[in-house]
């Protein structure tokens, strides 16, 4: 069946989508001999794909990881500012793997990482309402906040949908909520509490979809069992 190239790409793990596109403009990219170009289509099992003169092997089986990210750490394989990267958390795992999703520099917990970008895109897109909760420590009018994280929100132009939300207990002049969102725009539960007059001290994902941290440590990572990631494909 023929895909777009970057698509092939992406789901083989050898380059992100956006990788595979700027490869292709590079003219690095060929099927059947000729230069390929941004867009183009092919059929993996039919056509002959290169990168680099190399030619494209068998599609890798489907794996996925579930990382503890910490605090300090961006969500990309690279950073242009040198800043420790989650790929340098699971660069003995073997593989070329792919973020699903993101947490920002200053978020913490679960974070998947795999090798299938079709799953990436099911598990991110928000047609597919999976759910992300996150347990935050914040601090302010906790009260009259809750009902208006539960309510949609419009914050710089983007429209959030409502959250479900529990305030799980308090400590001192603190209190820990735990927030399920679905959308998982950009920085989106921080920006809901700032809307609603809270400040965030730490942000932490705890579940997305069935799957839960659990007792995995800060900064480290586990292969995802196969019932697992059927579990996933079903979300």
């Amino acid at each position: 069946m023929e895909e777009r190239i970057s698509k092939i790409l992406s789901e083989y793990g050898l380059l992100s989508r956006r990788q595979a596109e700027t490869w292709l403009r590079e003219g690095r990219i060929a099927v059947n001999g000729e230069i390929a170009s941004v867009g183009q289509k092919a059929d993996p099992e039919q056509d002959e794909i290169t990168v680099d003169g190399a030619p494209v092997g068998q599609k890798p089986e489907t794996v996925c990881l579930m990382l503890n990210k910490p605090r300090g750490y961006v969500t990309t394989l690279s950073d242009e500012q040198g800043r420790p990267t989650v790929a340098d958390l699971v660069a003995d795992c073997g593989m070329r793997l792919y973020p699903v999703g993101r947490l920002d520099l200053n978020s913490e917990g679960l974070l998947l990482m795999t090798n299938d970008g079709s799953l990436a895109n099911r598990l991110t897109h928000p047609s597919h309402q999976v759910e992300k909760e996150y347990q935050v420590r914040v601090s302010g009018p906790v009260q009259q906040a809750v009902p208006l994280l539960r309510r949609p929100m419009t914050v710089d132009g983007d429209r959030f949908q409502g959250a479900k939300v529990s305030l799980l207990h308090t400590e001192g002049e603190t209190a820990l909520l735990s927030v399920t969102i679905t959308q998982g725009k950009n920085r989106q539960v921080r920006r809901m509490c700032a809307a609603a007059g809270l400040t965030v001290h730490r942000l932490r994902r705890v579940r997305e979809g069935n799957l839960r941290l659990g007792s995995l440590s800060c900064g480290h990572w586990r292969w995802l069992t196969g019932e697992e990631l059927d579990d996933l494909r079903r979300e």
